[in-house]
């Protein structure tokens, strides 16, 4: 197997060399990253030599990127590559210029270059991000700029990547968390349909020939069978018609603040709803705060970012609180949004001076909540799902055999 030679950064910024077997470049860089780190060039044995790689004078590698979209993934690796290059004191634009050949986005590898172009011609780095918007969010351009204006950029975008990699660690969580019991409902909902549609069908066949007439319970499940087998198509319309009637309605400001409320209120998710959403918000105000943005500046941002229009407006009404004087505690209590203990934490972090530090504690907590709830949850759900649909399945069987003992005792 061919042997070729490497520069890489560590997460610290520190430089290591070294060589590595693989097919080809593409396949020796991903070797490396799978390492955690980050690749500055890759050349293989035929072509130079170790001293050749590290004059700089060989062409850096270059991957051809795999996908068009631009997924989380996608910018939380940038962010990460971006933070430890800075760190290890590479220039921003060679740093962009590193990173632009190995990102597996096409989209995010156009946006870089755009990026580079834009520094080039006298913009600056938050200002390049600016022109993004729907790559790069609030979030980003204004924690960017809090990091050029204190010359603390790395350690920024360091704290940015800690925060993408935790929001997307919390995702991952409630997926998997949520994948059981789907793929448990889907499941028991498949049997229940399929005897419907095909084992009641036959069953009523077999009825047909004797002259016996049906038990309640079979009639029930036979009429059923009968709407579900003949309206079939009616069903599938009239479903896509309601969801897509639904999106369209929460699509609306009314609408989709109706239906954050409604989430809000539900029994028993509602609790979690809202620990998601609050989880989310003390989240980005410890990052942004902790990277040096005025607290208004960051209301602002969590306000534009926080994806809830009922908490968006929460948030609006703090920050006018807090512009015309008021304390943090007296604008979250006049909300009545948030939870005491909420109230109290921020409220003891603006008296000691330590915000940044008492949000991060509050998002620690929610973040706890959150996960108990899911693991309880699906610890719950598992054995109601299964009585649900046994019992279900159990009612067909038994409407099935009923005629079958009544003909029983009809021949004996």
């Amino acid at each position: 197997m061919p042997k070729f030679y490497y520069i890489a950064r560590n997460r610290t910024g520190g430089k290591e060399t070294g060589t590595e077997d693989g097919v080809s470049q593409e396949d020796v860089v991903n070797k490396i990253q799978s390492k955690g780190l980050i690749v500055v060039n890759v050349i293989p044995e035929t072509v130079g030599s170790p001293a050749d790689l590290n004059s700089g004078k060989l062409k850096q590698v270059k991957l051809k990127p795999k996908h068009g979209r631009v997924t989380g993934e996608d910018l939380m690796l940038f962010c990460r590559q971006l933070s430890t290059l800075i760190g290890a004191g590479v220039t921003i634009l060679k740093s962009l210029d590193i990173i632009s050949n190995q990102v597996a986005s096409r989209k995010l590898h156009t946006v870089i270059l755009e990026l580079n172009k834009s520094m080039e011609a006298g913009l600056s780095f938050h200002e390049a991000m600016a022109m993004h918007p729907k790559i790069f969010s609030d979030l980003w351009v204004n924690l960017v700029e809090s990091g050029e204006a204190s010359g603390n950029l790395a350690v920024v975008l360091g704290r940015l990547a800690a925060y993408l990699e935790k929001n997307a660690e919390f995702k991952r969580k409630i997926i998997s968390a949520l994948i059981y019991p789907g793929i448990l409902t889907c499941a028991g909902l498949g049997a229940l349909f399929f005897m419907a549609v095909k084992i009641i069908p036959t069953f009523t066949e077999i009825f047909k020939g004797f002259d016996i007439t049906l038990p309640l319970l079979t009639e029930i499940l036979v009429r059923i069978s009968d709407f579900l087998r003949k309206g079939m198509l009616a069903i599938i319309l009239v479903s896509f018609g309601l969801v897509f009637m639904f999106k369209k309605y929460i699509k609306t400001k009314a609408g989709r603040k109706n239906f954050e409320n409604f989430k809000f209120k539900m029994p028993v998710f509602g609790d979690f709803f809202l620990a998601l959403i609050i989880e989310k918000f003390s989240s980005e105000m410890s990052t942004l705060l902790e990277s040096g943005v005025p607290i208004l500046y960051s209301l602002e941002i969590a306000e534009r970012s926080v994806d809830n229009l009922v908490m968006a407006e929460v948030i609006r009404k703090i920050k006018e609180d807090v512009r015309e004087g008021k304390s943090l505690r007296e604008s979250l209590e006049r909300s009545a949004f948030f939870e005491p203990m909420f109230i109290q934490m921020v409220s003891i972090g603006e008296e000691i001076g330590e915000l940044p530090q008492m949000f991060k504690k509050v998002n620690v907590f929610y973040q706890e909540q959150c996960d108990t709830f899911l693991v309880r949850f699906v610890a719950m759900f598992e054995p109601f799902i299964l009585v649900f649909i046994g019992s279900l399945i159990g009612i067909m069987v038994i409407g099935m055999f009923l005629p079958i003992f009544k003909i029983s005792n009809i021949g004996a």
